[in-house]
């Protein structure tokens, strides 16, 4: 979908999809987007504005230029600005729908099994020379939902928003799959308490490891002296903040030969670019793929846990289809209310085309999963 189409029988679909003109209009005025018909006639048309600007490369003048040309709206790219930024909080009202309708149709589905949802977050690099000289983003954190085979949680904030495995809320009886990012004790018991189950990719140091003793455990011996059978599966205790470690399950798989090899040589790559040295204990652990979960051993066997993990390619496709397809890159303005109109604008965009993309997936590990 393009700013082109928003002139045809297309945006009259996309109109209806998200709730019908009348819905719009009333919505639009409740979150005060629209107050009255003056430059522009009615809430659908000045959503129609921010779209085409905010999908499009005309800039501000020379989309104002095409609503005149297109009889849509006469306002000056001043006006236009300030339309955009009104409408900031009824586009993030319209993200919020479109998720919980795409959701809604899944939950008896869900039932006869496990939900399996992927959490990990995209940057957008903001605008402004002392932005991108200082690593300045727009962070979207994200939730897609294997079972609907849609994001069903956005949450936009600055580089200083971490990501963490419980900021979306939990489904109970959901497993939650995350990447090494996603391993912090206290946050992993919240989801647990929560009820949820959780499958994360673990670094060797990324957490202190112990015994049902509460004594120490050592990482990387257990690895070495699991290389000849090439798996691991133990339980194993993660220290946080609380007086109670949290009991989980340790599973490693090591690599193929050539996998490792890969790995080894861009960390010591990595390292001589950074001048740094690399300690002993790294390159052994870049042998394994090392997840911890809390599902039970008997129900999801090994090779379930590393199928499970495997399934956060499927996130990976729709963040590329958010940035390559959909055109998410740096918001054109400084300004924060311009920039996430600019971002909502495309989540809502991925939102409406994401049935196409899963429709055109093909058979894929994740249909076996759900």
């Amino acid at each position: 979908m393009t700013s082109e189409s928003l002139s045809n029988s297309e945006w009259l679909r996309t109109v209806d999809r998200l709730g019908g003109a009348e819905f719009l209009e009333d919505e639009a005025r409740e979150f005060g987007a629209f107050a009255r018909p003056r430059k522009i006639k009615c809430a659908v048309d000045q959503l129609r504005l921010v779209l085409a600007y905010c999908w499009g490369t005309r800039g501000l003048r020379l989309t104002a230029a095409w609503a005149e040309a297109m009889e849509l709206a006469s306002l000056s790219n001043v006006a236009l600005l300030k339309r955009l930024r009104n409408s900031v909080d009824w586009l993030e009202e319209m993200v919020g729908r479109m998720i919980s309708a795409g959701v809604r149709g899944a939950c008896a589905a869900a039932a006869r099994g496990r939900r399996v949802r992927l959490v990990d977050a995209t940057a957008v690099a903001k605008a402004g020379r002392d932005d991108r000289e200082y690593g300045g983003v727009w962070r979207v954190h994200s939730v897609f939902d294997l079972m609907t085979e849609r994001f069903t949680d956005f949450e936009l904030t600055d580089e200083k928003g971490g990501e963490v495995i419980d900021r979306a809320d939990v489904i109970p009886g959901e497993i939650r799959v995350g990447d090494r990012a996603y391993l912090q004790p206290d946050r992993v018991a919240q989801v647990l308490a929560d009820g949820a189950d959780i499958v994360v990719r673990a670094k060797w140091n990324g957490a202190r490891w112990l015994d049902a003793n509460g004594n120490s455990v050592n990482l990387i011996a257990l690895l070495k002296k699991a290389r000849g059978k090439g798996l691991m599966d133990q339980p194993i205790f993660v220290k946080g903040s609380a007086k109670e470690p949290i009991r989980l399950r340790l599973v490693a798989i090591r690599k193929p030969k050539q996998a490792s090899d890969l790995t080894i040589e861009k960390i010591k790559r990595r390292a001589r670019d950074m001048g740094r040295k690399l300690m002993p204990e790294t390159l052994v652990a870049a042998e394994w793929v090392i997840i911890i979960t809390s599902l039970d051993q008997e129900e999801y066997p090994l090779s379930a846990i590393s199928d499970l993990y495997r399934l956060r390619w499927r996130i990976e496709i729709a963040f590329k289809h958010l940035k390559s397809g959909v055109g998410l890159s740096r918001p054109p303005g400084e300004e924060p209310r311009s920039a996430r109109a600019h971002i909502l604008c495309h989540l809502l965009l991925a939102l409406l085309t994401e049935p196409l993309i899963a429709e055109h997936l093909g058979d894929s590990p994740r249909r076996e999963a759900a």
